[in-house]
């Protein structure tokens, strides 16, 4: 069965046709008409705004007036045939939502160093914020209505953390870091934030509540991703130019903690283990049982597997005997250049962007059996699975597509034009829009799920390149 799927994949695995129109941007002169028809074609509706008059969804005097034919000449006719189709819209298309419902996507701009929040219900640019020097991740809180931004900070100087409170959208504190901080993760209780310093070597650990550092712990060189293991027992931390994973034992983090005013230096206390052998590592996901770790190794062709230490269940005397310590289980081929990890939530597979390869790698985790390798589009970098286990997204980082796979059939079935240089994603809540960042181009593509298909596309600031959804009630 498995090779049948290879083979079928294989055979479907082909380069992704630029046939049909392309997209044009809001703004974009050259390519308004075409923006236009792709309006008619998807019968996309605007709601309206209370955003200042620059960040508003484009009016239907100023489509008709300032984009169409390069002049503010109204054309009366053309004029009603836009109207009629633009507002030809029905409330089923999209979803219903309560009043206190709120939900924001926020997409950190390198560049800018700002953050632009897109309104997901009203699908709109909100707002964009100013945040500290060169923002490079981002994460939402699981419990507060908080925004967390990992600013990188100059070169040879120390980062920051920007809090963001979701419920005004405004920054509310930020937190000095160490040597250019680049990745976070928060705890499932939302009390501990986890950011690794990749010029420090070192993982500060951040008490949210009263927004301080309260430990650091020494990794290895040039730590550049970081993982909390489910039972939140457990850090997996990849080193990037220590071609190694740290392993944290996070029940012994309480020790390290230090009072507010006294230095905090870094220790290797909760370090339970350093496991060598991973070149370039990059990226890291744990199974949902926090059995496994898988670390990709972008430097070389492989993908490290760890089995975690755990106690054994007092309440099952006949389940298998589980590792007392950590363990190198096994290196996976894959293919080259393996720079980042999608996980389906259920666990059971795990798909490999093989960057240099233009391919994605499949792999059934309970076996570490590398299923198939299936050809992709330009530089493959982010993967995304739906929360149903059911679709597979893939941002290919040197084009303006991203391909849509699906695992249950082993094929590609379809592909979204976005814009260029794709390299981050998200879905809404509801999982009915995928939030593309384009990082070449500057800007952020909406696209239906349902249909697979380019709704709008919202401007970012420069160089956008993380993204984050945060939803909530207010009171």
């Amino acid at each position: 069965m498995r090779g049948a799927r290879k083979l079928r994949g294989q055979q479907e695995a082909v380069i992704l046709s630029e046939a049909g129109h392309a997209t044009g941007v809001p703004g974009d002169r050259s390519s308004s008409l075409g923006w236009l028809g792709d309006l008619r074609s998807r019968r996309t509706c605007f709601s309206g705004s209370s955003l200042p008059q620059q960040h508003r969804a484009p009016s239907i005097r100023r489509i008709l007036g300032e984009w169409v034919g390069n002049h503010r000449t109204t054309l009366p006719a053309f004029g009603f045939f836009i109207l009629l189709t633009l507002t030809a819209c029905h409330n089923h298309q999209f979803p219903q939502y309560p009043p206190n419902y709120r939900e924001f996507a926020y997409v950190t701009n390198g560049q800018s160093g700002t953050v632009t929040v897109l309104d997901v219900v009203n699908l709109r640019l909100d707002r964009e914020i100013p945040v500290g020097l060169n923002p490079v991740a981002v994460a939402a809180s699981p419990t507060r209505n908080e925004v967390y931004v990992v600013n990188s900070g100059p070169e040879t100087g120390e980062g920051s953390l920007s809090v963001i409170n979701a419920e005004n959208n405004t920054v509310a504190a930020t937190i000095p870091l160490r040597r250019r901080p680049v990745a976070i993760d928060v705890d499932a209780t939302g009390a501990l934030a986890y950011v690794a310093n990749s010029g420090s070597n070192t993982v500060s650990v951040l008490e949210l509540k009263t927004r301080r550092e309260v430990a650091q712990i020494e990794t290895g060189e040039e730590p550049s991703a970081l993982r909390i293991s489910p039972d939140g027992k457990t850090l997996i931390v990849a080193n990037h130019r220590g071609n190694s994973v740290t392993i944290v034992d996070l029940a012994n983090v309480s020790t390290l903690s230090a009072p507010i005013d006294s230095v905090r230096r870094p220790s290797t206390r909760a370090v339970r283990a350093t496991i060598d052998g991973c070149p370039g590592a990059s990226d890291a996901v744990i199974l949902p049982d926090s059995s496994k770790a898988f670390v990709a190794c972008s430097s070389g062709h492989q993908v490290m597997v760890i089995a975690l230490a755990r106690q054994p269940d007092a309440t099952k005397p006949d389940a298998p005997e589980v590792p007392k310590i950590d363990t190198l289980e096994t290196l996976m081929d894959v293919g080259r250049g393996p720079v980042q990890l999608a996980l389906k939530p259920d666990g059971g597979e795990l798909f490999v962007s093989n960057s240099l390869s233009d391919t994605i790698s499949e792999v059934v985790t309970s076996k570490d059996d590398v299923g198939g390798a299936y050809a992709m589009g330009d530089d493959p970098v982010r993967g995304l699975v739906s929360s149903d286990n059911a679709m597979l997204y893939i941002a290919n980082f040197r084009s303006q597509w991203v391909t849509v796979y699906a695992p249950d059939d082993g094929r590609r079935i379809g592909s979204i034009h976005v814009g260029d240089g794709p390299s981050a994603l998200a879905l809404s809540s509801n999982g009915l829009f995928l939030f593309v960042v384009d990082t070449r181009s500057g800007d952020i593509a909406v696209a239906r799920t349902d249909t697979l298909s380019l709704l709008t596309m919202l401007p970012a600031g420069r160089a956008p390149n993380a993204i984050a959804v945060k939803s909530f009630k207010l009171p």
